[in-house]
């Protein structure tokens, strides 16, 4: 994995939304929110109309990542990072809650690459579908706060992220 990776915390949530074509990013927490169902209230209400809809990221420890964003009908759907990170009480509780598959066996290959489960096409709206969200995900030089980065680079709102994680 390449050097320390961003300038903010090693773990933090935060809400993104865009709104008249402008990203807002406010964090949540200094540290990744354990709590799943204060995360989820974070999205706000499904009914106000945002399109697309908030998303809820959370970097745990720089392991994983997780994002959550309301679907259709009002359902959350969910992004983890790495599946197999089950010994940590949010990753455990977002693939229990979502009923995210994991195959632990061969979940990690020669190159220890982590194993992303949930909704691939969680950020295909915002302009970045499944195909090319999976390299970001898979690599296996970067760690969780790093594949954030290169989320929100691509699709625009990597300064507001510094900028909401390091103040």
């Amino acid at each position: 994995m390449t050097g320390t990776g961003a300038e903010g915390p090693p773990s933090y949530a935060v809400r993104v939304s865009r709104s008249d074509g402008r990203w807002r990013v406010e964090l949540l927490a200094d540290d990744a929110g354990d709590e799943l169902p204060v995360l989820e209230r974070a999205l706000g209400d499904p009914a106000a109309g945002h399109w697309p809809p908030p998303v809820v990221l959370v970097v745990d420890s720089r392991l994983y990542f997780v994002a959550l964003r309301h679907g259709p009908g009002g359902m959350v759907r969910a992004l983890i990072s790495d599946a197999t990170m089950l010994e940590w009480v949010l990753a455990a509780e977002v693939v229990e809650r979502y009923g995210i598959g994991v195959d632990t066996d061969g979940a990690f290959d020669d190159d220890e690459t982590g194993w992303p489960g949930g909704d691939l096409d969680l950020f295909a709206d915002d302009g970045l579908p499944a195909e090319e969200l999976r390299p970001i995900v898979t690599a296996d030089d970067l760690w969780a706060d790093e594949m954030v980065a290169r989320i929100a680079t691509r699709l625009g709102f990597a300064d507001e992220l510094a900028a909401a994680v390091v103040s």
